[in-house]
């Protein structure tokens, strides 16, 4: 790979070097027998463990497996990854780095560490998976490279598919998404049809499409299991396989010496099917005709008002799009043919050959659609794309709350940043996959914390503008909630997620280790400013009842805290702002000195390495969604439109923080703090799913780790410059139940396997603080 070195040891690369020439010459010596056993699929020669987000499982080898015949495979691009003793797969094998070295794996653990090698399409993807890896990058799970659809599986076919093909299906089209069609679709598109059918009739010349609207609205209020085409355009594929069978060898001729051709042969044999050639095609005159024009101007307009309406409210609910492609080709083909050439016949369902119509439409519902991309950007984060700009748009032209309150607009916002947050991650990722580890590093130090340091600093600017500190102590919680739900609520729900489907789970303990240690020096870092104004600050309470004389009347004071504001001021100027700064220093760099440990001098924690793989599509032609000036023009105008809708969030949260029924604490640690953290979430959940849950802890601790060691920091360098009021004393509420949080962690943490029980623990107390924080009353200056 560019800008990538091979971390393989020369004997490893002198074996993929010979493996890769023996199976281009399609034969193996008895000893290459030995060292590459037969697999049973494509995923088992690959070395693939079962917890990888992005393959299937991986079996362990029969010891019977080693006599078979190891024959033709396509080189890839490989990226292995040596796990621990605590995460390693059944189908791994000992890697010569663990052998080689025993005193340095052997005194922490680690002489179980095994080699698993997983295939990445291409380079940038590869590259891609390595970054998951590492510290400090952000873990994603979607591909930033378009694969080729004739590559994918069924399922993923069957989403791009234009609806254009009538295949072989089984089953009933009487289902539950198809009836909920006719419901919402289906009825009121006859019904549009059936209105303009004798509009058509009465021009007399339109009397063709009269009769075109009149069979449309029989095919729309249920159009599955019909095909509309064209008569002679017709083309049929035949589906023909070829058999199963393996190489069966036979003996040499002992009277001739000559070899004998094999019986059998494992690659498929070219089949010719003959297909008829289509008649010749008629010049049409369609387009010469007074009906088609009068067609356009009365019949066409209103029918495509409904068909427009339907594919906008069928693709925003996502789940429906074959319903949007049906309409959206009715528009652009089908309604532009002649009406005699319009035939609606009825497919039979043991059609043992696919065909190719002009418009066939089989479910209008599929669950998979959560997985369709349009140039590699998730349908959802495309959806959602519209909000931003109705945000901006209601946000700044209506000040004066007029015809959208400010909670409404506030929800907009909120909502707004989700999409955005996908597009900043994704831009991330592309560049940091396309780059080299300086560049990757910078882009994901600068870009990665950037969707929360936009609204921490627009609401600060908001108290100032406000003249209240109440906008602080918001932006306080949101950081404490932030700390919060990556180090209970992200672990916790994948933990839960992944123990459902696989059990039990095994992550490498020792990057946990590294992970949780880090935490705690960013939880002591942060919140030393905090212990000491409780130690040198003043004891002051609102209220106390005292009479005296009276000793039958008890003592009592109400809402004591510890207040630096009334203490000696050269506390402030001379000790607690010179502690902060130090800290705001020494955070920093503590997080370079861990990047440091983790990808340079004791890169084995979480041992990284790319095959050196050997022609293929390793080093093949492979497209980019994003180049790399692409992603950095979606970062940019990602981040002014992120910077915005932060700003119109924090303006219309007043009505929020002076409703007294809920906490503004509540609102800041909820709200503020795991909204932009949706998409790390579901990144989270995928890779807990597809038994990688090293992956998932390292989503929490990563953004966790930033939050101390880069958020605030750079929000105590912008208040040295600008001076907004944010001095790093927290409440005890905060600073109680982070403390604990991370000492939760680092116990779960301990043992190098989870399940569901462990990740229930952790959201439990997570919904328990966050029924702290629901009870607790506002802070005082709110």
């Amino acid at each position: 790979m560019s800008g990538q070195k091979s971390s393989l040891m020369p004997g490893d690369v002198e074996n993929l070097r010979r493996r890769s020439t023996a199976d281009s010459e399609n034969c193996t010596d008895h000893e290459q027998y030995h060292r590459f056993p037969r697999p049973q699929s494509q995923n088992d020669w690959l070395g693939v463990p079962s917890h990888h987000p992005e393959l299937g499982a991986a079996e362990t080898p029969s010891p019977d497996a080693s006599t078979h015949h190891f024959c033709h495979y396509t080189p890839k691009c490989f990226l292995a990854v040596h796990k621990g003793g605590h995460g390693a797969s059944a189908r791994s094998t000992p890697s010569r780095g663990a052998r080689s070295t025993p005193s340095r794996f052997g005194e922490e653990g680690w002489h179980e560490s095994t080699k698993t090698t997983i295939r990445a399409e291409n380079e940038v993807e590869a590259h891609r998976e390595a970054n998951n890896y590492k510290f400090g990058f952000r873990k994603w799970k979607g591909n930033v490279t378009e694969r080729p659809i004739e590559s994918a599986s069924e399922i993923v076919k069957e989403l791009h598919s234009d609806l254009s093909i009538v295949k072989p299906h089984e089953g009933s089209v009487i289902t539950f998404g198809n009836i909920v069609y006719v419901f919402l679709f289906g009825w009121w598109l006859s019904l549009v049809y059936l209105l303009v059918c004798p509009l058509m009739f009465l021009t007399i010349f339109g009397a063709p499409y009269g009769k075109l609207c009149f069979r449309m609205a029989g095919y729309f209020i249920w159009p599955f299991g019909k095909s509309i085409e064209k008569p002679g355009d017709t083309v049929r594929r035949h589906f023909v396989k070829p058999p199963k069978c393996e190489v069966i060898p036979e003996e040499r001729d002992s009277e001739d010496g000559k070899d004998v051709a094999p019986l059998l042969v494992s690659s498929p044999i070219p089949v010719e099917v003959p297909v008829p050639e289509p008649p010749a095609r008629k010049i049409s005159k369609h387009w010469c005709r007074f009906s088609t024009y009068l067609w356009l101007l009365l019949g066409y307009p209103v029918v495509a008002v409904f068909h427009i309406l339907t594919c906008v409210l069928s693709w925003l609910l996502v789940f429906t799009i074959p319903v949007a492609k049906m309409n959206a080709r009715t528009l652009s083909t089908l309604l532009l043919i002649a009406p005699e050439d319009i035939q609606i016949n009825k497919v039979e369902k043991a059609q043992g050959s696919a065909t190719k119509v002009i418009l066939f439409c089989n479910q209008a519902f599929n669950v998979y659609y959560y997985k369709y991309t349009v140039q590699g950007i998730n349908i959802f984060a495309l959806n959602l794309l519209p909000l931003v700009f109705f945000t901006l748009v209601i946000g700044y032209t209506d000040r004066q709350h007029r015809y959208f309150s400010a909670e409404t607009k506030f929800a907009t916002a909120i909502s707004s940043i989700i999409p955005l947050s996908y597009y900043i991650g994704m831009g991330i990722a592309s560049i940091s996959a396309q780059s080299n580890f300086a560049v990757g590093a910078v882009v994901n130090a600068t870009f990665g914390s950037i969707t929360e340091m936009t609204f921490y600093i627009t609401a600060l600017l908001q108290g100032v503008r406000a003249g209240t500190k109440c906008y602080e102590e918001i932006v306080k919680a949101a950081l404490t909630g932030t700390l919060l739900g990556c180090i209970l609520f992200i672990p916790g729900i994948c933990m839960i997620i992944g123990g459902i489907k696989h059990r039990e789970q095994r992550f490498n303990s020792r990057s946990a280790g590294v992970s949780s240690a880090l935490l705690f020096i960013s939880i002591g870092g942060v919140f030393a400013p905090s212990l000491f104004s409780k130690i040198f600050g003043n004891l002051v309470c609102e209220s106390c009842t005292n009479i005296p004389g009276n000793g039958s009347v008890p003592f009592i004071c109400k809402d004591c805290h510890y207040d630096t504001t009334q203490a000696d001021p050269r506390l402030i100027l001379s000790q607690i702002e010179p502690l902060v700064y130090t800290i705001s220093l020494l955070l920093p760099a503590a997080y370079l000195i861990g990047l440091i440990f983790t990808l340079k001098t004791h890169s084995h924690i979480y041992d990284i390495h790319i095959s050196d793989g050997q022609g293929g599509n390793a080093h093949g032609h492979h497209v980019v969604h994003w180049s790399r000036w692409r992603a950095l023009a979606v970062l940019i105008v990602a981040t002014v439109l992120m910077a915005a809708c932060a700003d119109l969030s924090t303006e219309n949260i007043e009505p929020m923080l002076n409703d007294s029924t809920v906490s503004q604490y509540f609102i800041g640690v909820t709200v503020l703090a795991m909204v932009p953290e949706l998409p790390e979430i579901v990144n989270g959940i995928q890779f807990a799913v597809q038994n990688n849950i090293s992956l998932s802890l390292e989503v929490g601790s990563c953004i966790a780790v930033q939050v101390c060691m880069i958020q605030i920091p750079l929000l105590i360098l912008f208040n040295a410059f600008y001076d907004v009021g944010f001095l790093l004393v927290f409440n005890d509420i905060h600073l109680w139940a982070s403390i604990f949080s991370v000492i939760l962690v680092n116990y779960i943490f301990m043992d190098g396997k989870c399940d569901y029980f462990q990740g229930t623990a952790l959201v439990v107390v997570y919904l328990i603080l966050l029924a702290l924080y629901f009870f607790a009353p506002s802070p005082r200056s709110c």
